[in-house]
């Protein structure tokens, strides 16, 4: 990768697994395309077509801040697609489509409907694999952090776009401020849009907020892999992310817990700073985070409290998602993962 890439450890705790990320002498000859607009018939993307993808180009002069520059083309007004079964959805071309998590039946089968063939999400949730599958989909999972994206996620994710097939759904959460940044590198890597083009979807259409202005500085700012590049990188797609042991999913189980617990002094009500946030939402994420160590051979190995202690927690974790228990559940949690994690010698 060229120099001057944010290092992995930078603001995102979801590391890329490197044995699933390589480079390989597999180059591919860029072809510059003109992006695509938001329309009921948008033209048809030759570079997808032919899965050529255009020059990554270069970055934004800083004379404006990145929130700024997203103000510097004026796009028509647009609300959201009206689908029951889906929430905040913008169709930005032919090819990319960004949205909330799609939940349930209706949902998956929405976004076949749509001729959806590859769901990208970037949100920490493992996502619903299986229920893509049924419909003829596939996922990716490439989740990433609010601060920004570190240049290996940059990389993951300009190789999907270029070399999974296409239409795209995109989605974090609420559809509204990580996902909106990774389908705007797909309108850059991909449809061939311009930084400002893609700026200007994120914060005139899908609503990103200000206060994720890291995202808006990835795309601004940030050493966007060229088509050679991501072509050489050996990235495999996965499913579900994948961490680097269990020192890096007790890191990232920390912060969900650390954000439940900020919600939970607040009343649950949302934090100003951080409008994004859903006790809900992160304390299942905790939940599956744990659960997902329990898997290990390496938590198989451990000893018989530390096992136990890694169970209570992620029941401890479910039960705080649950509304009416929410407030006794993170004062539960609190009993076990800030001080047994470290003792227990998760580190």
């Amino acid at each position: 990768m060229r120099g001057g890439r944010q290092s992995a450890e930078g603001s995102s705790g979801f590391q890329l697994r490197t044995s699933n990320f390589k480079l390989a002498a597999a180059p591919a000859g860029p072809d510059q395309q003109a992006g695509t607009r938001l329309g009921a018939a948008p033209p048809r993307c030759a570079c997808a077509a032919r899965h050529v993808a255009p020059d990554a180009p270069a970055p934004l002069p800083r004379s404006l801040s990145s929130y700024e520059a997203a103000a510097r083309i004026a796009l028509p007004a647009a609300a959201p697609a009206a689908d029951p079964a889906l929430h905040h959805v913008f169709r930005l071309s032919e090819n990319i489509v960004s949205g909330a998590e799609p939940e349930g039946e209706e949902a998956m089968q929405a976004l076949a409907n749509m001729g959806i063939r590859t769901i990208l999400s970037v949100d920490g949730k493992t996502p619903d694999a299986a229920a893509a599958e049924q419909h003829g989909m596939r996922y990716v999972h490439v989740p990433i952090r609010y601060q920004g994206v570190t240049g290996e996620e940059l990389l993951a994710i300009a190789k999907t776009f270029r070399e999974q097939q296409g239409p795209f759904y995109v989605h974090c959460h609420h559809g509204q401020h990580r996902g909106p940044a990774a389908a705007a590198l797909g309108r850059v890597a991909l449809d061939g849009a311009s930084r400002e083009q893609a700026l200007a979807e994120m914060r005139q259409w899908c609503g990103t907020s200000p206060k994720y202005e890291g995202l808006y500085d990835a795309i601004a700012f940030g050493d966007l892999p060229d088509a050679e590049e991501s072509a050489r990188c050996a990235f495999d797609f996965p499913a579900a992310h994948r961490f680097q042991g269990l020192r890096q999913a007790m890191v990232e189980a920390s912060r969900a817990f650390e954000a439940v617990e900020k919600l939970g002094r607040r009343n649950w009500e949302p934090d100003p700073s951080h409008p994004d946030a859903s006790a809900r939402h992160e304390a299942e994420r905790l939940a599956e985070i744990l659960a997902q160590c329990a898997a290990t051979d390496e938590v198989r190995e451990r000893p018989e409290d530390f096992r136990v202690w890694l169970g209570q927690t992620e029941a401890e974790a479910r039960e705080a998602a649950r509304p009416a228990t929410r407030a006794s559940g993170t004062e539960s949690l609190s009993r076990y993962l800030p001080v047994a994690a470290p003792g227990r010698g998760a580190s």
